[in-house]
């Protein structure tokens, strides 16, 4: 009887000891095939879960089994690193915990709040539309002092790191506040010496962006501009040509070459800088840093005038006399004239 005793307690052991193995695997052993991204939306399921972990996990079910047990049934929304190697109750544990990783967000000089709506909508859960709602909120304008229009140089063209499922009014918060960052004192001191609000500074960043691509131009292009507006000359640019011609045909397209009559028939255009002495009204492109630093620290010098370069491809020739940007001017059209290119 002892004996029989002793062998069932052994066996007992036994068994238990290898149910016991069996689940300390499902929870602990490794569960997580890859490393890998996972992006769960705020209003996901556990059945949606499944699908972004297939092909992750060694076994759904086990997952399962180990979130009932420690009653997990809601994912959390957000972008989650899961890390090969990683056991069922890490994988849970994270998930229910909410414990995700933030991106990294990046944006240029977008044209319209439309076309940045679509960028960002590329990147974060929100859609574009949800997005350009929340930008263009009249209330937030209001309280801001931005109109719908000048509100796109709010947004300071950078790379920021934010949750995945960040809301579109939490993302505009952000942009504000980064805003507000950037317009330090040193930066506000610029441009009231120059006489110029952070809004014009923008405006005529903007500009400057569109002037040229060439980022060590920048500041020169911007000093130009800067004599002009102190001195009450129209600015004369012709990217707010440009603007001036999408915004009345109520599309985009590319322009090379500004003709006389878009000067015309842009004529009544607030943002007709040919016409109109002074600044636009709203920046015409959401300029980067690069452009905005160039107004606030632009080079001091005495021209007025400035011509598409012919000899150096992609820079300006500047002139200090309507005589000698109208020599320039002409070599300039000879050049565009043999390269075929009339609009």
């Amino acid at each position: 009887m002892k004996n029989k005793i002793i062998i069932i307690l052994g066996i007992l052991l036994f068994t238990s000891g290898v149910v016991g193995i069996y689940f300390y695997n499902k929870i602990f052993s490794n569960a997580v095939k890859k490393e890998t991204s996972i992006f769960i939306k705020s209003n996901s399921t556990m059945n949606d879960l499944k699908t972004s972990l297939e092909g992750v996990i060694n076994n759904y079910e086990d997952f399962l089994w180990v979130a009932d047990l420690k009653k997990f049934n809601k994912p959390k929304g957000g972008m989650y690193v899961v890390k090969k190697g990683m056991n069922m109750n890490e994988l849970v544990n994270l998930f229910r915990s909410g414990n995700q990783t933030a991106i990294k967000v990046t944006f240029n000089n977008q044209d319209t709040l439309e076309k940045f709506a679509g960028r960002i909508a590329q990147q974060i859960e929100a859609d574009s539309i949800s997005l350009l709602n929340v930008f263009r909120e009249p209330k937030f304008l209001q309280e801001n002092d931005f109109t719908d229009k000048s509100v796109l140089g709010m947004y300071i063209p950078n790379q920021y790191e934010i949750y995945w499922n960040t809301s579109p009014e939490n993302f505009r918060k952000k942009m504000l506040n980064q805003y507000n960052k950037f317009w330090n004192k040193s930066r506000l001191d610029k441009a009231s010496k120059l006489g110029l609000s952070e809004d014009q500074v923008i405006t005529l960043a903007s500009i400057v962006q569109k002037e040229t691509a060439q980022v060590s131009e920048r500041p020169m292009v911007a000093g130009l501009y800067l004599n002009r507006f102190k001195n009450k000359w129209p600015l004369e640019a012709d990217p707010t040509v440009i603007y001036a011609l999408k915004q009345i045909n109520g599309q985009d397209f590319m322009v090379k070459r500004v003709l006389f009559r878009d000067i015309e028939n842009t004529k009544n255009s607030p943002y007709n800088t040919y016409k109109k002495v002074g600044l636009p009204p709203a920046p015409i492109s959401m300029p980067d840093i690069s452009s905005i630093e160039a107004v606030l620290n632009p080079v001091e010098h005495d021209y007025y005038f400035m011509c598409a370069s012919v000899d150096k491809i992609g820079f300006h020739e500047f002139a200090k006399t309507l005589g000698q940007h109208n020599r320039n001017a002409k070599k300039y059209q000879r050049w565009i004239n043999n390269q075929g290119i009339k609009r």
